[in-house]
Order: C-alpha cells, then structure tokens, then sequence
C-alpha cells in the first residue's frame, strides 16, 4: 500500500538534512514592507509555477482573492494564508507558497506568485483488507486467513480537473468489484458537480449478532453467506469555498443466507433472505480547517440524513430514517500546544431496525478510544471527543537526493504527543439482555496518551495507550486523525 511505500522513504530520509517546514504550515506570506495597514492593494497579476497537470482554474477556484480584486493590508497575510490552506486541503499538492510582488513605481499594485508542488495522482497498489472492523480487531485474533487481496487503482485530479476515478477488484476472503467516478464542477461557475459508481460483494463470513459486547460470526468458506449489489448517483453542490452539499440516491440489493436469519430472526426485515431497496441520503458540510488531514487551528460541521427505504420495491415495509451530525473545533494555545474537541451525535426514528443495518459504536471513527476491542450497538448514540497536543517535533522538511522525482523526494513530517479522553454512549431499544451487552444504555469513558507522527499524502499514524472505565488498558495503532 501507498502508506508503507512513504513511511520507508520517510525514515530512510530522516538521518539525512533537515530543515523548519515554515513553508508546510505556518508560512510568512509576501509581505509588502513599508506600507500601513490600512492601505489598499490592487491585484494586477497571479502567476501559477509548477502545476503542470492541474488546470489552472482549478487553482484559482481555491483562491480568496482574484485578479482586479482590492485588498486591505491588514488583512492581506491572513487572506493568502487561508488561500494556501485551501490549496493543501485539495489533496493535489504536498507543497504550496505564495508570494507577492511589487512594481517599482506602482507601490499598490500586487503581483502574486504561488508555487505549487503536485503530488502523484495514480496509484496502483496491492489490496491486504483484514475482515475484523479494525486493525486492533484483527491483530487481537491474528487470523491470517481472514484476508483479502487483488488490487486497487486509484486516479486523483484525473485530467488535470479534480476529478476522481476508482476501480476495485478484491478476491480472497471477502469479494468486492466496483468503481466510482466523480466530476466536482460539471458547470462553468463550478458550482455543480456530479458522482456515480456501482458494484458487487460476497462475504464468506458475516456478523449475525452482538454478544458480550463483540461480534458474533458466521462462516462457511464454501459459499458466500451475505451477497450485495449497490449503485448509486450523487449531485454535489459548492457555492463557495468552505459549504458544500451532497445528495446522494441509491440502489441497493441484498441476499442472505438462510442461516444468518435462523441464528438471528432480527437479522433482516421480516426475516427475509432477499431484500432490495432505494435509499436518499443528504449532507451539508461547513469546513474550515486548517490541514485536514490532521487539523490543528479551525472548525468542522457536517449534518445529514439518510432515508432507508422508499416505498417504491417490495422491500418488506423498509421506513427508517437516521440523522447525523458532527462538529470539531480546535485552537492553537501558543507555539507549541494545542486543543481540540469533536461531538458526534445520530438519531434513528423509532421503527425497528434490522441487525445487518444497527450501527452505534465501533465502527469507522465512531468509537471511544480504549473501546476499539468492542461494539455497542444503537439506534442513538453520542460521542465527545478531546485532546490536548504538544509539537513534540514541528514540522520539519528534508530531501531524499537518491529519489529522482520531487513527487517523492521533498518530503515533511510532524510529530506530535497528546494527552486525551472521550465520552460515549449508545442507546439501543432493542437490546436482549440474555446477550449481556453491558456496554449498550451505559456511559463510556476513556482516557490515555498518545503519539502521532504526520507526513505528506495525508498520512497519520497513531500509538496510543489507553485505560477505560473497567480498568482494561492496551496499546492501539489508528491511521487518521483522532478528531
């Protein structure tokens, strides 16, 4: 995988030079000395150096400012500043400076030059998936033949326009084919953009119920137990730089085996072993953060809903409707230290839910730290999040002269330790106390100290040791950010 591609480059690089990254996150814009604040500055020129697969317009679609445009002094660094965070958050450069300047003659009159330096676009790499929900899951049972493999080929700003393109063929324990397109501006304001993709699994081994807090399986190696089609259409919408929309309409087809519903009669809708159904799901996101990948300064919104079941297909009464939202903010406390805190929240409407589609904690990003061993399921849950960090290691830039392509040889890495807790909790109507689930209707807390090291093409890892309100204690290895 792309990851441990970079990760040996990166520590084959780190006894080479290095340098203060001042250009990665915090860089000092082109200043225009001598003149007061409250000056005005007229853009009369924007030159772009180095994107040569990028479109022009695409850059400038990130930009705050334009040609022909007047702009405050006092508000000239922050303004170039937030247009290079936005470029970064692209995910089509590593680096990216802006710099003004100045004609002799004309003191008022900006010539601003942004550097940029693209990241590689197509990744062909191998697919190793573990089945667990997790790599602690996984690395808690180490059973190799729970593996899958085939590979998968990824085409980011295809065409030089942001585009994306996906295909996946995975074989082995669990089957996947499938692609996804998506095309962020099919409109000349560039407001307008649209997504599809479609595709087709089989499971050999699938999840039939929750007991003791963990995932019950079950397997037959000589068919598959849980087979799925989808496909889908989304409509994007993004007026401005930081608010987006997304509508999303799908199809999706299910087949079960009869024994996934005689271990757990609330496994499907009405016990059925087929079931196909449209579902609408919405999102609105406000993004202001500064780096993505791993945020330091900034605010994140989102809020959405999903309808499960149209009334169109015979589909066994399906009604369920599911609201999501999350918000992050973090700040800056001074040079070196920073605060982050995230709350994430669902509501389901009050119907029952089958067991193939219970979602609360556990899964994806939506778990309590020193709970990655276990799930909780829920109809609602609530998640709060927290974390306190210390520039262990700023960023930092060096190069590795032995790789011929700046693509790959100028490189920049963080790393940063953090002390951090979370609350949760996860309210499931339906549960059966026979399964003894302790952790669903029940406060989770957890609480520990971590190290995060950060490099280019968005990479984060994560060690953490954490301690949770049982007294259970362990090490944990993430690979994003932890809010």
């Amino acid at each position: 995988m792309r990851y441990l591609y970079i990760i040996s480059l990166i520590f084959a690089g780190v006894i080479g030079h290095s340098q203060q990254a001042d250009s990665v996150r915090n860089p000092v814009p082109g200043n225009v000395d001598g003149e007061p604040d409250g000056k005005r500055f007229y853009v009369s020129e924007i030159t772009l150096i180095g994107n040569k697969v990028t479109k022009d317009r695409i850059v400038y679609r990130e930009l705050l400012f334009a040609i022909g445009d007047t702009l405050l002094g006092a508000e000239l660094p922050g303004t170039l500043e937030k247009s290079r965070e936005n470029l970064l958050n692209t995910s089509l450069f590593n680096f990216v400076t802006i710099d003004t300047l100045q004609e002799t003659g004309r003191p008022f009159d900006l010539k601003i030059q942004i550097t940029l330096l693209e990241r590689w676009y197509i990744w062909p790499f191998p697919i190793f998936e573990l089945s667990d929900r997790n790599f602690n899951s996984w690395l808690a049972s180490g059973d190799i033949s729970r593996v899958s493999y085939g590979a998968f080929i990824t085409w980011d700003n295809f065409r030089g326009r942001k585009e994306t393109l996906k295909l996946r063929l995975r074989f082995g324990y669990n089957q996947l084919y499938d692609f996804f397109y998506q095309i962020p501006y099919i409109n000349r304001r560039e407001t307008l953009g649209i997504g599809f993709g479609a595709g087709i699994a089989g499971n050999h081994e699938a999840p039939y119920e929750t007991k003791d807090n963990n995932l019950e399986y079950y397997k037959n190696t000589g068919k598959y137990v849980k087979k799925e089609g989808f496909a889908f259409v989304q409509f994007l919408h993004r007026k401005d730089i930081y608010n987006s929309h997304k509508l999303e309409i799908a199809y999706n087809n299910y087949h079960f085996d009869d024994s996934l519903i005689s271990l757990n009669p609330g496994y499907s809708f009405e016990q059925r072993s087929d079931l196909e159904f449209f579902s609408v799901f919405y999102e609105y996101k406000s993004d202001h953060r500064d780096f993505k990948a791993y945020p330091l300064t900034g605010y994140y919104f989102d809020a959405g809903f999903e309808k499960i079941g149209l009334g169109i297909l015979d589909n066994g009464g399906i009604d369920l409707l599911e609201i999501k939202s999350t918000f992050r903010k973090y700040w800056k406390l001074n040079s070196r230290f920073y605060f982050a805190w995230g709350l994430n929240a669902k509501f389901s409407n009050d119907r029952i839910q089958p067991y193939f589609l219970l979602k609360g904690l556990g899964y994806g990003r939506d778990f309590v730290r020193s709970y990655e061993y276990y799930v909780i399921d829920g109809r609602n849950f609530g998640l709060m999040k927290s974390n306190i960090k210390f520039a262990l290691l700023p960023p930092k830039v060096f190069n590795l002269g032995f790789i011929p392509t700046d693509k790959f040889s100028k490189v920049h890495f963080a790393i940063y330790t953090n002390l951090f807790m979370d609350l949760g909790f996860a309210d499931n109507p339906q549960s059966v106390p026979s399964l003894d689930n302790t952790l669903e209707n029940n406060i989770l807390i957890g609480y520990g100290v971590g190290l995060d090291f950060v490099t280019y093409y968005d990479v984060v890892i994560r060690t953490e040791f954490s301690v949770n309100r049982m007294g259970e204690c362990g090490f944990f290895l993430h690979f994003m950010a932890p809010i």
